[in-house]
């Protein structure tokens, strides 16, 4: 997947729960119409042999953010 197609996904900041992280980053997948790479990350990570390993997985996916830059994003989209 090249890099200009991930989206940002508020994580930074998020409670650290792999499961919780998970959730938010597939959340973000399927609002920005990629329900197939969030079923694939899912299972990916789900099998990943550790917490390391399954951050990994999700940087594949994602540009991390926090929740202001989500919101930053959104009042400059609005202002245009």
């Amino acid at each position: 997947m090249p890099e200009n197609k991930h989206p940002k996904c508020p994580i930074i900041g998020a409670d650290s729960n792999i499961f919780n992280i998970m959730g938010i980053v597939s959340k973000t997948l399927k609002d920005s119409d990629m329900a197939e790479e969030a079923r694939k990350m899912c299972s990916r990570v789900t099998s990943s042999g550790s917490y390391e390993e399954a951050l990994g997985i999700i940087m594949e996916y994602v540009v991390p953010c926090s929740e202001e830059e989500m919101c930053e994003d959104l009042d400059m989209n609005l202002e245009q």
